[in-house]
């Protein structure tokens, strides 16, 4: 059974959301924000810290000015690293020189900030593969900065070696259906963009008589080259990582991913991670029945936060967004990329999320399930919970999954 102290938590913190999640609804049409920018003061925000200071730079992006849509971008110390044993890696001395005005090095700034791209380098460059992670929060809550979600994708992408790419898609009730989901996969298309720019960068970085590199820049003369992603982004392995209703939309995106084929190349989705997923039906599990008071995020709490997400017109529990086993979803579940599901003993959503990987076994997908005793829902990425033991085994065990499919070597079989 969960321990006195998560269970007293989770009694303040569903207090706290339903309370929330009421006043959203009861709030008059005029209070909504057609731009999606909203305040949600309990939420508390760690700032970007491009200097490596504990092992990973991060940066944020605005993608789209119109909607706010916004990435943070995780990327480990380790892709500093020579791309060959036998190589040497730049001195500290050559950092220096090797300045923000002088493409030709690793443009490693004052403070230790990292510049990143330069096309000259780029046979130098350690290519990482890049994960796409989606937080969670019940479509109302919950950010891509938030303390707990920096936490977390800085401890994956240091235990997965990746570039994590947080996505700070929009909230309801602001911004219901379809939304999020469009924002998911604007994401993917603007990665996309980003691996063909890099390239195109790359052909044009012939030294002009001054010294400097041609770059493809905007119509304000800024690069529209993203220098991390183009210096050590590998989209070839892309990876979908979502927690609770952020599985909802990996999954969507993963989907979308399939139709769209090669009008995303280079990108390539090579795997998916579902963390506890945020599904539901009409026609109830026996999880749902059985364990519809549970903690945290109960059956009463994901209904409301359902009625938020979704108009008032399109409302159902068979909704394709909610419920994964539904006909005519498509693509056919075949061609979905190996997904692991990790699901916790004490989540009333848990029956269906194994469900749905069972139908993704039967059509020879690997699709293995992680069951955690005595765990609750959002047991790995909860604030109060990060540190626990279970959430850092939790990350050890995706990592040792998902390198089966992002490893340049192959399979690794290291179970």
């Amino acid at each position: 059974m969960p321990t006195v102290a998560v269970k007293l938590y989770s009694v303040f913190f569903k207090f706290l959301l339903k309370h929330r999640l009421q006043n959203r609804i009861q709030a008059p049409p005029e209070e909504s924000n057609p731009f999606g920018v909203t305040s949600r003061p309990d939420e508390s925000v760690a700032a970007a810290n491009p200097s490596f200071s504990d092992g990973v730079a991060t940066k944020d992006i605005h993608i789209d000015p119109f909607t706010s849509l916004s990435i943070r971008i995780f990327l480990p110390e380790s892709a500093l690293t020579p791309t060959e044993p036998g190589s040497s890696a730049p001195t500290r001395e050559e950092t220096r020189r090797n300045s923000v005005g002088d493409v030709e090095g690793l443009n490693l700034m004052a403070g230790g900030v990292y510049g990143g791209y330069s096309p000259a380098m780029d046979n130098r460059r350690r290519k990482l593969p890049v994960m796409m992670q989606f937080h969670g929060g019940g479509w109302v809550s919950g950010s891509n900065d938030s303390v707990a979600n920096d936490f977390f994708c800085r401890r994956i992408a240091k235990l997965c070696d990746v570039v994590v790419v947080a996505v700070g898609y929009r909230l309801a009730p602001e911004n219901r259906y379809p939304a999020a989901f469009e924002d998911g996969f604007k994401v993917m298309n603007w990665l996309a963009k980003q691996a063909n720019l890099a390239e195109c960068s790359k052909s044009m970085g012939i030294k002009k008589l001054d010294g400097n590199n041609r770059h493809i820049v905007d119509s304000f003369g800024a690069s529209m080259v993203e220098p991390w992603l183009a210096a050590h982004g590998n989209l070839s392995r892309c990876v979908l990582l979502g927690v609770s209703c952020g599985a909802n939309i990996a999954d969507f995106v993963a989907r979308k991913t399939l139709e769209a084929g090669k009008l995303l190349d280079p990108v390539k989705v090579v795997a998916q991670i579902l963390m506890y997923p945020f599904f539901i039906g009409s026609v109830p599990t026996r999880s749902e029945i059985k364990l519809a008071n549970s903690y945290f995020y109960d059956k009463g709490m994901c209904m409301l936060a359902w009625k938020l997400f979704l108009p008032e017109e399109e409302f159902s529990l068979d909704h394709p967004a909610a419920n994964p086993l539904v006909s005519g979803r498509g693509p056919p579940l075949k061609l979905m990329p190996p997904t692991l599901t990790v699901v916790a003993e004490h989540d009333w959503m848990r029956d269906r999320a194994i469900a749905y990987s069972e139908e993704l076994r039967k059509v020879n997908v690997d699709a293995p399930v992680l069951e955690y005793k005595d765990a609750v829902h959002e047991f790995a990425t909860l604030d109060v919970l990060l540190k626990s033991p279970q959430a850092q085994v939790c990350a050890e065990d995706i990592a040792i999954w998902v390198k089966k499919y992002i490893s340049l070597r192959g399979h690794e079989f290291s179970y």
